[in-house]
Formats: structure tokens, sequence, C-alpha cells
């Protein structure tokens, strides 16, 4: 199901984080006061320098992390299901075959693949690589690889993807492929992204919102709305109308570095 194309904040919430303070061994401050609200249907960046805590806030809402204080919340509470998580590395495991790797998520809530294969099938389908579900990852390119960890995390059609700078490691020409393919597979699936990036540029080409966070310690300091319309592609990325937003989150984002308070 697509969300509608309406106003970003008639959209229903779907996830808050309340003043949400996160410190490591007793003095190691990686969050502060970290409050954000998310909506069905975004495509929300984080965005900031290196240690800001991007990546924490991105386990702290997985639950593979519990706040020091604070809360976050899912609107309607969160079931089985909810959340794919996509990070920077693949993790695929290298002795199971990309259809092996896509049906882990089922795996492990006690599905065999019979039951499953048909949605295991689409989503590669989706992706691009129905002709490489016998493939091992040792076979496959970088992008290919990656490729197949979305599709792990779509598989079961979750509310919310959250990915961890998952094209960081990829040449210029197939992060920007995957970019253009990754908003086609958000807009097939109707699902919510939350999506950490050090790139202004992709972060502008991708987003409704980027959140633009400061270090030391972690917070938010301000927010970009790109209201440029859906569905992108390369003509958005060589238009005026992509220079003003990109020269709005370059000098948010300096702003953020130089606010160190």
């Amino acid at each position: 199901m697509t969300i509608p194309d309406r106003p970003q904040n008639t959209r229903p919430e779907l996830l808050r984080m309340e003043q949400v303070d996160k410190t490591f061994n007793g003095d190691v401050v990686a969050l502060k006061g970290m409050s954000l609200e998310v909506r069905e249907g975004d495509f929300m960046s984080l965005l900031g320098p290196s240690g800001c805590g991007k990546s924490t806030a991105l386990r702290l809402i997985s639950d593979l992390l519990h706040p020091t204080s604070g809360r976050i919340t899912w609107a309607g509470g969160q079931t089985a299901g909810d959340l794919g998580v996509v990070f920077q590395e693949p993790t695929l495991m290298p002795w199971a075959t990309v259809a092996q790797n896509v049906w882990l998520p089922f795996r492990l809530r006690g599905k065999t693949y019979h039951d499953v294969k048909d949605q295991v099938r689409e989503a590669l389908k989706l992706v691009g690589l129905e002709k490489f579900q016998n493939s091992y990852p040792r076979e496959l390119s970088g992008g290919m690889k990656m490729r197949v960890s979305i599709a792990r995390a779509m598989v079961t059609r979750p509310r919310l993807i959250l990915m961890d700078e998952p094209f960081a490691a990829l040449d210029e020409i197939t992060r920007f492929k995957l970019n253009n393919d990754l908003l086609t597979l958000k807009d097939t699936i109707g699902c919510t992204v939350i999506f950490v990036t050090h790139s202004v540029f992709e972060s502008v080409f991708l987003s409704n919102r980027i959140v633009v966070m400061a270090a030391r310690p972690g917070r938010v300091i301000t927010e970009v709305n790109v209201d440029a319309s859906y569905p992108r592609a390369e003509d958005f990325r060589t238009s005026a109308e992509y220079a003003v937003y990109t020269r709005q989150t370059t000098d948010a984002l300096h702003q953020a570095m130089g606010d160190t308070a």
C-alpha cells in the first residue's frame, strides 16, 4: 500500500522519541535530549558529523540498545514484522544461498522456506535478483550483496525500515542506481524509511525530511523539509530545486558542526 502524497504534518504518527539520552560506560554521552517524530510514509534522513549518534539512534529504535533515559514509542504498539534493518555491511550468511539469506526473518519466526517461498521470490524480483536466488554471496558484487540485504529487510513488508549508511562503501554509479531503486521499492511496499548518511546530496535526493544532528552530545539541531514531489529521477539531481535544497542542507550541516555546546 502506497501512503498518499499529502502534507507531511497531516500523516499519522508512526514513532516518537522523547528526550532520549544514551550514555555508554557511565560517562560517554552519545545522545542527549533526542526528540523526534516519525510519520507514516516518511523518508527521513539522519545527517550529521561523525560521532553525532546517528547510528546509536537507529539501534535504539531497533531495540538493539536501550535508552539511558527518555522513551521511544510506536503508535498503536510495535508488533512482529513492523521493522526491517539494513546495516552498512550486507551481513549475509556466506554458507547460505541468496534465497536462504532473504528467508532469514521468516525462519527466525519458525516459518519454513516452503511456507514463504513466494514472498522470498517476490522480494528478490523487486530488487532485480530473481535469477540469482541459488547463488552464494561470494559470487555477487558489492551492489548485489546490498540488494540482497535490502530484500531481506523488506521481505516481511515492514512498516519501518532502518538503513545505516547502506551505500557508503559503493562506487558512485552503483550508489546512484541503488538510490533510484530504493525510492521505487519504498513506493512499492508503502513503508517508512529512516536513513543514516553522511552525504548531503544523497539525503536531498532521497528524503522528504532531513534531520540534522549535532555532535557532543548528539541531538537534533534542525530539520530541512524537501518538498519536491516523488517519483524523483536523474532530472531532479540536475535541477535548480535540487541545488537550492542542497545549499540549504549544507548550511544546516555547517551550523550543526559548529554547535558543540
